[in-house]
């Protein structure tokens, strides 16, 4: 008997091993073919490093019971490789993790390898290194670029080869993509960008995975590689071969958030009934772009004023919680699909007006396996539709899904959820907080990097800090004019943004910003100038790097001038080719004031001597956990704009001083939907919570750092509970 047993686990054992080898992943016209099957594919993209990876298998647990097949990431190269040759792939990092706990939750992988990714992320995914590489381009014909790219290309298909990952390999990648929404950056290049095209299509295809690519938004996708579709609507999409399925890499779930501009959310009423004309129109995947958006930590965000919060108004919301009802509207809808995949998966549709913008489209093999949608394309009006042998109310701009064509299981515009709006309450733990207000930079004779030139940001920085100084003097003669009469010389600084303070002399003379759609800056001010040696110390503020744009690695920051000081008796004096000195970053930076060892090295202040509406202030306290297992964060409205750590993790970057303008009001889900159509929060800041992980606290003794460039008070800080 035990002989039997034995010899029946082995030949079970060898089963599961030939299945496992075997596994493949191909297409036809109509799907992605796993093993053999045609799916209908649900996917939802979720970012590893925007979350911790304490919270995957809980964020990976809803996405399952959402209805989801597929987790869509990309993958971040500035992450993994910081400086050439020497990778990361740890904590929020760890890649090969990731993916294997989506394996565990029983889903599927899409791997966007890129590795540009545009993602709102830092430099689009770029290390900043790569700028600096000799004779590089990004991003079209050149062959500095494509030697990096396929490197580190290569480096991770090898690794998950490696870790056995791809579905031919008994893993969960069924997919990856190389390049991101090239299209239109190769309709703008011409022949250079039709070459690299090519080339990254080659280049790909030759590295073996065993599953397909893709190309999202490249018309021009060269075989084998998909061509795929990103929008807040697909339904009219055509692949550019007719034996390639129609897949949608980025449905827009909201948008991102910015700095100074309102919050967007997209009615569920409108994302449902995207998918289902998507769906009722021959497609077979759909993504959503984000299914949980996460958090932009430390100094990932990109230099388009975006926002630590990359909520994105997904299902799952920045917290790990889901945001109702769109989490569960869209979890009835993927019910609804499924149920009618043996008819989609087997024929084309039958297309039959209903009457005047309603329409029915039918998926039947003739024999029992039936599906049918029903839609009006009205924005204002309600119809009844006679289909079959049944009358169905259709609201307007919305579909009706019958996966036996009889059945009305689903409507989009009929949310049964209940809205459940997430708030913050307050926790009781307090912050006994302590001040260091550093000094403004000066020129010295010591200073190591000098210039009789502005040099542009970045270049000095590498992107080390969001900080450099342009440090002058300025010689005034007690002979000037304004000395006597108090009509002070006007100093004018023109920047290429993102921030710029003005000391004089230690003081502040004043602070201007830019914003999303123009983030170059003119700061023109009087000055407090005296007789003698002035000290002119200009802070530029550096938030994130350009993450898109056609070689946004030629795009400036800094004070690129001219800088000149007007009102003096010889006139207007320039500035911007005498001496210059810069220094990188903050001290406060240097000491490491943000890290819980670096504190030691200054004397902090508090109680009476707490500094208040100060800039350039560090702020310090300790704090205990609050009980219990439900979200973190912070209110920083009392702040004004900075960057937050706790025990050493960076949160990312605070502005609640930058206020939230444009149109808010009422929202109708119906009509075509942009990311101004519906707004929330203007007149308020853009971003007051900061989300603090579970992870990252102990039950006693937290260290909470606090940047403020501005000036802000502490005391109205507070910790609260997501609910």
């Amino acid at each position: 008997m035990r002989k039997e047993f034995n010899l029946l686990g082995l030949m079970l054992l060898l089963c599961f091993w030939v299945c496992a080898v075997t596994a493949s992943v191909t297409y036809d016209h109509k799907t992605i073919v796993i093993d053999g099957q045609r799916r209908i594919l649900i996917s939802g993209s979720i970012h590893y490093p925007r979350s911790t990876p304490e919270m995957w298998p809980a964020l990976f647990q809803k996405a399952k019971e959402g209805g989801l097949d597929v987790i869509q990431t990309y993958v971040f190269w500035n992450g993994h490789e910081p400086s050439p040759g020497k990778y990361y792939f740890e904590d929020r990092f760890d890649l090969v993790k990731f993916i294997k706990l989506a394996q565990q939750a029983g889903l599927y992988v899409h791997l966007r390898i890129g590795p540009y990714v545009c993602a709102e992320w830092n430099f689009g995914g770029f290390p900043v290194w790569l700028k600096y590489v000799p004779g590089i381009s990004f991003r079209t014909d050149n062959e500095p670029f494509k030697a990096a790219m396929q490197k580190f290309t290569t480096k991770i298909v090898s690794m998950m080869k490696a870790e056995n990952l791809f579905q031919n390999q008994g893993g969960p990648i069924i997919m990856s993509q190389i390049e991101n929404e090239y299209g239109p950056v190769e309709w703008n290049i011409g022949a250079p960008g039709k070459a690299y095209t090519n080339w990254a299509a080659q280049m790909a295809v030759g590295l073996d995975t065993g599953v397909p690519w893709d190309m999202c938004k490249q018309e021009d996708a060269p075989d084998p590689v998909i061509d795929t579709c990103n929008g807040y609507y697909c339904e009219n999409f055509t692949p550019n071969k007719n034996y390639k399925p129609k897949m949608w890499t980025e449905n827009w779930s909201g948008w991102y958030t910015d700095f100074g501009n309102a919050i967007c959310y997209r009615p569920v009423e409108d994302l449902a009934y995207s998918v289902a004309r998507f769906i009722q129109n021959r497609g077979s995947f759909v993504n959503y772009y984000m299914y949980h958006g996460g958090t932009n930590f430390g100094r990932t965000s990109s230099g388009l004023f975006i926002a630590t919060s990359y909520d994105y108004d997904a299902p799952i919301d920045e917290y790990g919680l889901t945001n109702e009802p769109k989490w569960s509207h869209l979890r009835d809808l993927h019910k609804a699909i499924k149920q009618c995949e043996p008819a989609l998966v087997s024929v084309d549709p039958t297309i039959t007006s209903l009457g005047n913008k309603l329409e029915a489209h039918v998926y039947s093999t003739g024999t029992s396996v039936c599906a049918a949608f029903l839609a009006n394309y009205d924005t204002k009006s309600a119809a009844t539709v006679t289909f079959g042998n049944g009358k169905y109310d259709l609201p307007p701009w919305s579909v009706s899904i019958l996966p036996d064509c009889k059945t009305d299981v689903f409507n989009t515009a009929k949310v049964g959820a209940q809205s459940s709006q997430k708030t913050m309450i307050s926790t009781n733990s307090t912050f006994d907080w302590q001040s260091y207000i550093e000094e403004p930079a000066f020129s010295s004779e010591d200073d190591s990097i000098t210039a009789e030139a502005l040099w542009e940001q970045i270049n000095v920085t590498r992107d080390s800090s969001d900080y450099l100084w342009y440090l002058t003097d300025v010689n005034i003669s007690p002979n000037e004019d304004f000395i006597k009469n108090g009509q002070y010389p006007i100093l004018n600084v023109m920047s290429a943004g993102h921030v710029l303070h003005v000391f004089v002399n230690g003081q502040l003379s004043g602070t201007v910003y830019g914003v999303l759609d123009n983030p170059k800056l003119t700061f023109s001010n009087s000055v407090n100038l005296t007789v003698g040696n002035n000290k002119i110390s200009l802070l530029s503020v550096a938030v994130g790097l350009p993450n898109v744009g056609l070689h946004f690695e030629t795009w400036n920051v800094g004070v690129l001038g001219p800088v000149t000081l007007k009102g003096l008796n010889e006139g207007t004096r320039d500035l911007s080719w005498q001496k210059w000195s810069y220094k990188v970053g903050l001290k406060g930076e240097s000491l490491s004031l943000h890290t819980i060892t670096g504190g030691s090295s200054v004397d902090w202040t508090q109680g009476s001597l707490l500094a208040k509406k100060q800039p350039l202030t560090w702020y310090k306290a300790t704090f205990n956990a609050p009980a219990g297992n439900d979200p973190l964060g912070l209110d920083m409205s009392s702040m004004g704009k900075g960057e937050i750590w706790v025990n050493d993790q960076s949160i990312g970057r605070h502005w609640p001083g930058y206020i939230a303008h444009g149109s808010c009001g009422d929202c109708d889900y119906a009509g075509t939907f942009t990311n101004t159509k519906c707004r929330t929060n203007c007149g308020n800041p853009t971003q007051t919570w900061y989300h603090i992980p579970r992870s990252w606290l102990n039950p006693t003794g937290n260290v909470l750092v606090v940047l403020e460039e501005w000036g802000g008070d502490p005391s109205g800080i507070s910790l609260l509970k997501r609910i």
